[in-house]
């Protein structure tokens, strides 16, 4: 066998232990909604997967991570009000916010459910990551009050939003195998963060057809992603002050040409990607040796969406 097929088996075997897992509620409706959601990339499942190998404890495990990552997606595009998730209509755009907010709910208290059912050390480090991710959706919020130029509050909020559960991922995986948790972890921490600073990248530099949500929409959300961090520093005063009266509010084209000239000009998006990829390196120098979450490293970094 292959190996594109035994990793597409692999990911197949977890889908399928997610929809057992949210039909064994006994909602129909909450299994319909579920199935209307986008699977996404995987990247935890699969994560785990590599570390812990094709078993049916290692997919079930992936199957838990994958409802709470569900959960939280769910929530944050209620709080942030999207359209669209992954190219298609999201929950909270065609049922309402209070249908997308229980289905997250759901998610969330199944995958606790079928959580208890390992190991202490695993079961602890999973939920932990929950309320830390919770922790960073609350942070998100706040933070989009207002313009926010502290690099280093930006990636705490980073590290708890994202890369906290990708971390938990891998510690929780190596727990399984009996491989080294706190390697596997800094390896889980630094992709994690790294994946979402290469996200908000995107979000600068990709179009709407390919990002499936309108290009440069996490200013008009209020985030202060990397690149216009370090745009902040990088102006004189009155350019500083024309950026942050931008923040939060709806896209004009010729004012995003402005900000993507800026960028150009300073470079701050090859800022921001060489500190994706000073985490990386990090990452890869935890796991040395070990092909395939070297692999997941520079797909993660080389890739258009």
């Amino acid at each position: 066998m292959n190996e594109k097929k035994a990793a597409a088996e692999m990911i197949e075997a977890v889908e399928r232990q997610m929809r057992e897992m949210v039909d064994a509620v006994g909602y129909p409706f909450a299994s319909e909604l579920f199935g209307r959601l986008g699977g996404g990339k995987r990247l935890r499942a699969k994560l785990i997967m590599m570390i812990a190998g094709a078993t049916p404890e290692a997919a079930k495990l992936a199957a838990v991570i994958e409802l709470i990552h569900a959960a939280s997606l769910l929530h944050d595009d209620v709080i942030d009000e999207a359209q669209l998730r992954r190219g298609v209509p999201s929950v909270n755009a065609t049922e309402g916010s209070k249908q997308a907010v229980m289905l997250g709910d759901i998610l969330y208290s199944k995958a606790f459910s079928e959580l208890t059912q390992f190991d202490t050390r695993i079961a602890k480090v999973v939920a932990d990551a929950v309320t830390s991710l919770s922790v960073g959706e609350m942070m998100d919020v706040q933070m989009a009050q207002s313009f926010n130029e502290d690099e280093s509050l930006y990636l705490r909020m980073l590290y708890l939003k994202t890369g906290v559960l990708i971390e938990a991922a891998a510690v929780a995986a190596a727990l399984l195998a009996g491989k080294d948790p706190e390697a596997h972890g800094l390896y889980g921490r630094n992709l994690g963060v790294a994946f979402q600073i290469i996200d908000d990248i995107l979000d600068i530099v990709s179009d709407e057809a390919t990002l499936g949500k309108p290009a440069m929409n996490d200013y008009v959300e209020g985030k202060c992603t990397l690149p216009y961090i370090y745009l902040h520093r990088a102006l004189g005063e009155t350019d500083r002050e024309r950026l942050r009266s931008l923040h939060g509010k709806a896209a004009v084209s010729k004012e995003n040409e402005w900000i993507k000239a800026g960028m150009q000009a300073h470079g701050t998006i090859a800022e921001a990607y060489a500190h994706a990829r000073r985490l990386s390196d990090e990452a890869l120098k935890a796991i040395r040796g070990d092909v395939a979450l070297e692999a997941v490293i520079e797909s993660m970094m080389q890739r258009t969406f």
